[in-house]
C-alpha cells in the first residue's frame, strides 16, 4: 500500500529559548529535523515526504532532506500555518492522491524509529488508523487554583505520540469537518474519531518523547549518542 509521510516542522520552540525554530535546533551536529527525515526515508511503503515549515526556512528544509539521505523520494516543503492541525492540512492538500495511508509525524520526536513508523502504517492499512503511544504510568491528579480536585484513575489512559497514520481519505474527511465545525484539536487522531474511524494504538517500546525544553534536548542527544555506540 503506498502512503505518503507529513512531518510537521513549523513550530517555533519558544521554550527551548533559541533563535531558530525548534526543528532546525542542532542536536548532535544536524537540525532535529534530520532524525525523523532519515527514519521516514527508511519506511518501505512511503513514496513522498511532505515537510510544513516556518516561512523562510524551505532551503534549509530541502539542504537537511539531502544530508539525511531522504533525497531518494520526492520531497514536497511548505510553509505551516498558525496551529499544527492548519500545518497538517496545508501538507495534505499536497499528497498524492495515489496514496492510501497518510502518516503524520512531529519533527520534535527526532527519537522515533523506522520500525514504529512501519508497524503504525501496517495497523492503519488493516484498519481506519492508528497512533504511536504509551500507558500512563503517573498518578494523574486534577489540580484547580493549585490544590488537587481529583484523582484520575490511570487504567485504560494512555499518552498520544506521533507518528499517526490513517487511510487518506479519512483523515482528509476529518480535517473537512474541523474547518466546517471550527474545530482545533492537538493531534489527528482526536479529528479522526470524531467521523467515526476506529483507531488503533501501537505502543512505543523505545524513548518517543517530545523536545520542548532543553533538558528533553539533552536527554534526546544522550540517547541517540548510546544508539551510536551499541
Amino acid at each position: 500500500m503506498r502512503a505518503s509521510a507529513i512531518i510537521v516542522a513549523a513550530g517555533s520552540g519558544s521554550r527551548l529559548g533559541r533563535a531558530e525554530p525548534k526543528a532546525f535546533v542542532p542536536l548532535r551536529g544536524y537540525p532535529m529535523l534530520h532524525y525523523s527525515l532519515a527514519a521516514v526515508a527508511r519506511v518501505a511503503g512511503i513514496i513522498e515526504i511532505v515537510v510544513t515549515v516556518p516561512s523562510g526556512m524551505e532551503k534549509a528544509a530541502r539542504a537537511c532532506a539531502l544530508e539525511a539521505g531522504a533525497d531518494s523520494l520526492p520531497i514536497k516543503i511548505t510553509p505551516g500555518g498558525a496551529e499544527r492541525q492548519d500545518s497538517v492540512r496545508i501538507a495534505l492538500a499536497l499528497t498524492s492522491a495515489e496514496s492510501e495511508v497518510v502518516i503524520v509525524h512531529d519533527a520534535a520526536r527526532p527519537l522515533a524509529c523506522p520500525d514504529l513508523f512501519a508497524a503504525c502504517l501496517a495497523a492503519a492499512e488493516r484498519g481506519d488508523g492508528a497512533i504511536a503511544a504509551i500507558p500512563v504510568a503517573d498518578t494523574l491528579k486534577r489540580v484547580t487554583d493549585g490544590a488537587i480536585t481529583a484523582t484520575i484513575p490511570r487504567a485504560g489512559l494512555w499518552q498520544a505520540q506521533t507518528p499517526q497514520a490513517f487511510r487518506r481519505s479519512i483523515l482528509i474527511a476529518a480535517h473537512a469537518q474541523a474547518v466546517a465545525k471550527n474545530f482545533n484539536a492537538t493531534d489527528d487522531a482526536d479529528l479522526s474519531e470524531r467521523i467515526g474511524a476506529r483507531v488503533e494504538v501501537i505502543e512505543s517500546l523505545a524513548p518517543n518523547f517530545k523536545v520542548t525544553t532543553p533538558a528533553d534536548l539533552g536527554m534526546a542527544e544522550a540517547i541517540l549518542d548510546a544508539r551510536v555506540m551499541r
